[in-house]
């Protein structure tokens, strides 16, 4: 049984009490987000920015750059997506669920190779892409970019990006030695993938009613 939690947990020996405290809060923060994300519900943007926080905090104080930049740009797109989901396109009714556009794919084909090019030089600037979990990196947060932005649009599309990059940093954390955050994003994975079906019937009922 010892082997099994040194396994898992062993490499939190080497942290202080409060960076572990701190990170257990932001995974439970950012379980609530992707669960309110699930529901369609504006909190998912309070409990998010309260994860991406402590989350930025935390990733700078370990040098992984690109994960820090994802947890900022999280930040940013949060009151971006707070504003969209608020905002009435009628009297009574707000942003919906849709799929995106011919437009809104070519943004998010330019996001992506945007991402991928600065987050690249930010590791070349820092001397820091030196290995394998630097491309892999590189290729979450170009990823994840292009679902946030996209989640922020209440476009059904994002659980798509979610999916593949949860998927990725489930391996890609329990390497790094980071074990809770590996398991929030086997956690993300089982919800976004409900959340794409939920998302999927409120986007159908929706077209049937119209």
């Amino acid at each position: 049984m010892n082997h099994i939690f040194d396994f898992f947990f062993g490499q939190y020996s080497a942290y202080q009490t409060i960076d572990i405290v701190l990170e257990i809060v932001a995974v439970i923060f950012g379980f609530l987000s992707v669960w309110f994300s699930k529901k369609n519900n504006i909190l998912v943007f309070p409990t998010g920015m309260i994860s991406t926080c402590i989350f930025v905090y935390l990733l700078l104080k370990w040098q992984l750059l690109g994960d820090m930049m994802i947890n900022a740009y999280y930040f940013i797109m949060s009151v971006f997506g707070w504003y969209i989901w608020t905002r009435k396109v009628d009297a009574e009714h707000e942003t919906p669920i849709s799929t995106t556009t011919k437009k809104e794919k070519q943004i998010s084909i330019a996001i992506f190779l945007a991402t991928l090019v600065f987050v690249f030089v930010i590791y070349k600037s820092f001397d820091k892409w030196n290995g394998w979990v630097a491309y892999v990196d590189t290729i979450t947060t170009a990823t994840f970019f292009v679902g946030m932005w996209l989640m922020a649009k209440r476009k059904i599309e994002n659980w798509i990006y979610w999916i593949i990059g949860d998927l990725i940093s489930i391996p890609l954390y329990f390497y790094k030695g980071f074990t809770f955050t590996s398991f929030q994003y086997l956690g993300f994975t089982v919800i976004a993938i409900f959340g794409y079906l939920a998302w999927k019937k409120n986007l159908n009922n929706n077209l049937t009613t119209a």
